[in-house]
């Protein structure tokens, strides 16, 4: 016998959660967002799970019951529809071992209709007239119980988020692009999980970069083994070390437990005996080691390209805007940089290189040029080939 669910129900128990599994499955699509911390952990810690389909609404809690069992929603052959899929995609895969088999992103979406990034309380202002309270968006989510406020804030996440779908394969559908939103979501959901590589954990810190040899591969093992340390005990990095430290450490190389409580940055920190210990192990070895390249060394070839680049980027920018399409989905610098020095990357395939990367090669054999159109506006036209004299500018004077 299954137990019947009510709407806005909060799922604490095994044979609820059993229903709301029952019930997806024989579903086409479902609307899904997550509450979590992880201000005070290395991990997100999940606090609610809200799901929205055509015949119901529900807040499972997932400090009452497992929600490992959703994974079978989420392999199935039903579409979650998220906004801002990223982070709610790396929490489902660490709660349930599994991922969506189809996601369509609100947010991707939007992009493709000209909206910039939108929240979530844009697309339901602009779409459908609503407002999103925001009273609770900071709110403690891991308290129990959740008040009435919390529930109906955590609701109306999901709760019309198959509307605005719609509405957004519908102006998807009227200018041609729901292909290109789908290959968009598709590649946000293969990207998966975000797993850092502890050897790498020293770039994100910018004065490690800029550290001469010998530090800079003590800042290295040094920002490795804080990333590891942080991933055992789920802890979060800046509450080992923070940054710096670990540039202070690598410059100064401490012999004793003593001296590494005296490095800047820790002064008011209690680091045990243990750890200290380690740090000047970790410091010792790191003499041994090769120092790291600041950055990947790239072939430069031919003629300065940044100039190019810079006069793409201001076109592919308005491009973009003229195709009421958002700049950041078309093409960053980097993706442009990329392109022209290497004929690769987003630009060099499929849509995007329908819209614009196959301009840009036009410009870069020469053939096209960029150019102003009077009303300072930048437009790729067709290339006359033909230098301006002085006499020919004085004439167009």
């Amino acid at each position: 016998m299954s137990t019947k669910l009510s709407h806005r129900e909060l799922v604490n128990t095994g044979a609820q959660l059993d229903a709301v599994i029952e019930a997806l499955l024989s579903t086409d699509r479902y609307a899904v967002d997550t509450e979590f911390h992880r201000e005070r952990t290395y991990y997100p810690q999940l606090a609610l799970v809200q799901i929205a389909w055509s015949g119901g609404l529900v807040l499972i809690d997932p400090l009452a019951v497992d929600i490992e069992p959703l994974g079978e929603v989420l392999e199935a052959p039903v579409e979650a529809v998220l906004h801002a899929c990223s982070q709610d995609l790396e929490i489902l895969q660490l709660a349930t071992g599994s991922s969506p088999s189809r996601i369509f992103d609100t947010q991707i979406a939007a992009a493709f209709i000209g909206l910039r990034t939108p929240s979530l309380a844009a697309l339901h202002d602009q779409l459908l007239g609503l407002r999103l309270a925001k009273a609770n968006r900071l709110t403690d989510w891991l308290k129990r119980p959740l008040d009435d406020a919390q529930l109906t804030y955590a609701a109306s996440d999901v709760e019309h988020l198959l509307e605005i779908q719609d509405l957004l394969l519908d102006q998807l559908e009227d200018r041609g692009r729901t292909a290109w939103a789908e290959d968009e979501c598709e590649l946000a959901l293969s990207r998966g999980t975000t797993v850092r590589n502890p050897d790498d954990a020293w770039l994100r810190i910018k004065e490690a970069r800029s550290l001469g040899g010998r530090a800079r591969t003590a800042a290295r093992s040094l920002a490795a083994w804080r990333e590891r340390t942080a991933q055992d005990r789920d802890i979060p990095v800046r509450h080992l070390l923070p940054d710096l430290a670990i540039v202070a450490l690598a410059q100064r190389t401490p012999k004793t437990a003593q001296d590494v409580g005296k490095t800047r940055g820790l002064e008011r920190r209690s680091l045990s005996k243990r750890d200290a210990a380690t740090i000047i192990e970790v410091l010792d070895s790191a003499n041994d080691e090769e120092p790291p390249p600041v950055q990947p060394q790239r072939r430069q070839q031919g003629p300065d390209l940044r100039p190019a680049v810079t006069l793409i980027t201001a076109w592919l920018n308005q491009h973009a805007e003229d195709e009421q399409l958002d700049p950041a989905m078309l093409g960053s610098r980097s993706d442009i940089e990329e392109f022209v020095r290497h004929g690769s990357g987003r630009l060099a395939a499929g849509w995007r290189h329908e819209m614009a990367g196959a301009a840009v090669e036009q410009l870069l054999a020469g053939r096209a040029a960029v150019a102003f159109d009077g009303d300072g506006r930048v437009v790729v036209e067709k290339r006359s080939g033909q230098p301006i004299s002085e006499g020919h500018l004085a004439s167009a004077d």
